[in-house]
């Protein structure tokens, strides 16, 4: 038998157990905040979850085999306290020190190489490597500490890995679905320091108990303002902002502003921005319709122009985030239009649900800067075409840039499998707009629909008759098992980037002056 050093053998059983729960705890909610931190920036895509767990379990990796050297060569409950305090104090001081880290990464975006955009994104992800790499060490090291006799190894590695592991299960929900939405990221990011703190300081002398108390009072450090907004807060979701545009209007910025969702202008309804484009669909059909449904309605900008051009149609505005429906209340006019239902849903899980069938289906939901995949395969258009009416139409808005059409290529290759024909109308620079209808129609026969628009829409007509063109298939349609959106949309961001081109966007001949 192996005779456990005296310093470790003080440390009682139930003592490190609870280390071992609260370094689980710690562990898991960092990652999960680590994807709410980055998300804003670089998006939530597979990509992006596949770098943070992927790099995750390297930091782990390295910490466990850092740890079970140090433990073998110091198996002091002292030492381990002091790595555990390593990690608290790198984890509290990480939501400080990502702001400007993130922002630099985000500029990235505007660089002429595309190894300023990978490193930076690396770089950002690197921030969470000495916590994430410290709490790694504990593992090997409580299971030395633990171990009196080698023939209980199994059972008090078991025991120490299944107290981790439930701390890891209470890490990811607590965070996930109450901390962060209570209390936000960054506080979150804090307080979980402050456990891993509480673990550290179970190891170490007893005037080491108010170190915990320092790292909790660091949650009355407020997070750091972006911009100054009429209206901010952290939903289940993602950061919401509303913050006026400089000329007595209001403008929806979700997580950190790199787009705009919705705008509302007084006096108008009109935005000069693609939304406008969407108001040029009612004269294409074969008759005027009566009901439309929006996916990703955000502060429904669409559906207030609706009221004001199109007042017999009803709207169904479905937004994932129901927080955003309050907004769109209170800020952005969706009470005025008397006939838009706002509907807090998923948009897919929503048309699966309901028995309603629409002339129009409208999908704008963007999580910056992707497309939902499942939103843009064939199964949800063969859903989609279930709940058309005769005669009715599907329009999708997409992201593009002025030489590059691989994405909207795959979606309108998609629409051809459900759909006989597939329109794009490049009308902007950075958006495509993707029209489907059930039946057939010309291209000559659409121009003369569209001569029907009456108002300001009419300077529209002369865009759409020079940049409709048909969308031919192309490569591999999109579907539930393999949707490469994000793989798209990512080398047109790297293409933009490498030919240097500008990111601004023209306003509409609809822009309001």
């Amino acid at each position: 038998m192996e005779p456990l050093p005296a310093r470790a053998a003080a440390v009682g059983a139930a003592r490190l157990g609870s280390v071992a729960f609260l370094v689980g705890g710690g562990t898991l909610s960092t990652e999960i905040s680590a994807s709410r931190l980055l998300a804003p920036y670089f998006g939530a895509s597979t990509f992006v979850w596949a770098n943070i767990i992927g790099l995750t379990l390297a930091y782990l990796a390295l910490g466990y085999w850092l740890g079970g050297r140090l433990a073998d060569r110091r198996p002091e409950a002292r030492v381990l306290g002091a790595v555990l305090l390593v990690a608290a104090a790198a984890l509290a001081a990480t939501p400080f020190a990502a702001r400007p880290a993130l922002h630099w990464a985000l500029h990235g975006l505007d660089a002429l190489s595309v190894g300023s955009v990978v490193g930076s994104f690396f770089a950002a992800l690197a921030l969470f490597a000495i916590p994430v790499t410290a709490l790694g060490a504990a593992a090997p090291f409580l299971v030395r500490l633990a171990l009196g006799d080698v023939s209980e190894a199994g059972r008090v590695a078991g025991r120490l890995y299944a107290l981790s592991t439930a701390g890891s299960l209470v890490g990811t929900f607590l965070s996930a679905l109450v901390t962060i939405p209570w209390i936000g990221t960054q506080r979150t990011i804090v307080g979980t320091a402050a456990f891993v703190a509480v673990g550290a300081a179970l190891l170490l002398p007893r005037p080491c108990l108010l170190v915990p108390v320092a790292f909790a009072a660091v949650l009355a450090v407020p997070p750091a303002g972006i911009k100054s907004a009429i209206y901010q807060t952290e939903s289940a979701y993602q950061y919401i902002r509303v913050v006026a545009d400089g000329n007595g209007g209001r403008e929806l910025e979700l997580n950190e502003g790199v787009v705009t969702h919705s705008v509302w202008r007084p006096g108008t309804v009109l935005t000069g921005r693609y939304w406008d484009l969407f108001l040029m669909l009612p004269p294409l059909l074969q008759r005027p319709p009566r009901s439309m449904l929006v996916i990703g309605n955000a502060g429904g900008t669409m559906g207030r122009a609706y009221g004001r051009f199109y007042p017999d149609v009803s709207i169904d505005g479905v937004e994932l985030d129901p927080k955003l429906n309050e907004v769109a209340g209170r800020y952005f006019g969706a009470g005025d239009n008397p006939r838009m239902r706002l509907i807090a849903a998923d948009g897919r899980p929503y048309l699966e649900r309901t028995s309603r069938r629409y002339d129009l289906i409208v999908v704008d939901a963007y999580r910056q800067p992707y497309v939902p995949f499942y939103l843009a395969t064939s199964e949800f258009f063969r859903l989609v075409v279930r709940h058309l009416r005769p005669g009715g139409a599907v329009a999708l808005n997409v992201a593009a840039t002025p030489h590059d059409k691989r994405l909207s290529d795959a979606i309108g290759t998609t629409l051809l499998t459900v759909f006989p024909q597939a329109w794009r109308w490049r009308a902007l620079r950075f958006n495509d707009l993707l029209l489907a209808f059930r039946a057939p129609v010309a291209h000559a026969e659409l121009e003369r629909r569209a001569a029907k628009v009456g108002g300001k829409l009419r300077l529209l007509l002369p865009l759409f008759r020079r940049r409709l063109e048909a969308v031919p298939a192309t490569g591999a349609p999109l579907t539930d098992d393999r949707a490469p959106v994000e793989w798209l949309t990512d080398r047109m961001i790297l293409d933009q980037i490498e030919r240097g081109g500008s990111t601004s966007e023209p306003a509409l001949p609809t822009a309001p002056r």
